[in-house]
């Protein structure tokens, strides 16, 4: 988030784990997000913002199957296994070692810095509340 109100800009992967993040493991309304993107995105444009946003939310047209929840950990340990971008918008994580920078509160908070914050969530228990609520849903009915 640091680096998309500083530049205006962020890779899709990421936008993809972000959007995730926010409607499944926060179970907060994809428009919510699809909005505050818009709003900060250079390259802004309404149909794949909100396209992108309906898919990772896994309620639009071609959407992700609702189980699939990209899980920012793990995200991040293979796509930036040195932790290069993560040093970059996070400095004050930048001293940790390559495998403790991609969740510094795996020890216990060991590895936090001094007022750096706990997470807001945890992954595995969300995700199971998310894959819950999206059996709960009625099933579309076809004719």
């Amino acid at each position: 988030m640091r680096q998309l109100l500083a530049t205006g800009w962020m890779h899709n992967r990421l936008r993809m784990v972000v959007a995730m993040f926010l409607t499944k493991n926060l179970l907060i309304d994809w428009r919510e997000g699809e909005r505050w993107f818009m709003r900060h995105l250079i390259d802004g444009d309404l149909a794949a913002n909100n396209g992108g946003w309906q898919w990772s939310a896994s309620t639009g047209t071609d959407a992700a199957p609702y189980f699939r929840i990209f899980n920012p950990v793990s995200q991040s340990q293979r796509f930036d296994p040195q932790g290069v971008f993560i040093r970059q918008w996070l400095p004050e994580l930048a001293s940790l070692d390559k495998k403790d920078i991609h969740d510094p509160a795996a020890r216990g908070g060991l590895f936090l810095p001094e007022g750096y914050p706990q997470p807001m969530v945890d992954l595995s228990s969300s995700r199971d509340r998310a894959i819950a609520a999206f059996r709960s849903l009625p099933k579309a009915v076809t004719a």
